[in-house]
């Protein structure tokens, strides 16, 4: 039986140069998001990045009802204002489609550098950040007076389309993304987490809702799986762990990260592994394929017509 309130969405594949015909085709496959990630200068020399804004608006012309996730946006290199009327109008553009998934980086320090941004102060800088625009998209003045922004009599027109205004999912991994989550958020967006990890931040941010006296009945919860789909978990564990390995700092065993924080495996085993984060909570999975450059299309294709019909 599907769960209440079940949605599913994939992230970009096959390239910046194609994100129209890629937006279309996961349209047609059912998919309820299509979401695309940025960095500014990832690593030095930097591998290849984009920035999301404007592959959503590409991806805005090209369809009709797949909702445009960033996943994510990294709030730290945005003015408020700017930031604000650029979101308000792929929102306008699209029909009222956007969801803002947010974080402040870090990975790649160099790209902090590089803007002129102290990468220490990324926490704070998006809390002003988010603080600012939620304002700017609801109410006709707003004045505003932070450590690293200000505001006076500031406004933008027209605003969003989606009332009160796009909802903001807030990634992460640890409590200060939780914290951000509550105070700033409409939805908590984790990756790398296993399911049991999931739980628990469900329960901390609930805690936390708690006390500050919000109320979450329309928080959205959602999750970014890594997934390789090969004939053997070691066979994908070594394809994922291969895929990932450069595209995060982490120590240790990469594989054995990969083992404890991706869906691997056959199709079947996928779903049963994705089936514990759904009892853990997770409402809206957004799904990123870990995989070579050759399989992707493959990956997407199999999520659509193997595993995601097992919730349906």
């Amino acid at each position: 039986m599907k769960p209440p309130g079940l949605h599913f969405g994939a992230s970009a594949v096959l390239g910046a140069a194609e994100i129209a015909a890629e937006a279309r085709w996961l349209e047609d496959l059912g998919f309820e998001y299509l979401s695309v990630g940025e960095h500014f200068m990832r690593g030095s020399p930097p591998g290849p990045t984009h920035a999301a804004l404007p592959l959503l608006g590409v991806a805005a012309g090209a369809t009709d009802r797949i909702r445009l996730l960033s996943s994510i946006l990294l709030i730290p290199f945005y003015q408020p204002l700017v930031l604000a009327r650029m979101t308000a109008s792929l929102d306008i553009a699209s029909g009222g489609r956007l969801t803002l998934g947010v974080g402040v980086g870090g990975e790649f320090p160099v790209e902090f550098e590089a803007a002129g941004l102290n990468v220490r102060q990324r926490g704070r800088r998006t809390d002003e950040c988010l603080e600012s625009v939620r304002r700017l998209w609801t109410e006709d003045s707003v004045s505003f007076e932070g450590r690293h922004f200000n505001l006076n009599n500031a406004s933008i027109n027209p605003l969003p389309t989606q009332d009160p205004h796009p909802p903001i999912w807030v990634a992460g991994r640890r409590e200060a993304a939780m914290h951000r989550a509550v105070r700033f958020g409409d939805g908590w967006f984790p990756y790398f987490y296993s399911p049991e990890r999931y739980l628990d931040s469900v329960q901390k941010i609930t805690a936390m809702a708690e006390e500050e006296d919000r109320d979450l009945s329309t928080f959205q919860w959602a999750f970014f799986p890594y997934i390789s789909i090969y004939p053997t978990e070691e066979e994908a564990a070594e394809v994922a762990a291969t895929a990932l390995g450069g595209r995060y700092l982490y120590g240790g065993d990469f594989l054995n990260i990969v083992r404890n924080y991706c869906l691997l495996g056959t199709p079947e085993a996928c779903v049963e592994r994705l089936r514990q984060y759904i009892d853990a909570g997770a409402r809206h999975i957004v799904f990123s394929v870990a995989c070579p450059r050759e399989d992707r299309v493959r990956h997407i294709e199999t999520i659509a017509a193997e595993i995601v019909p097992h919730f349906q």
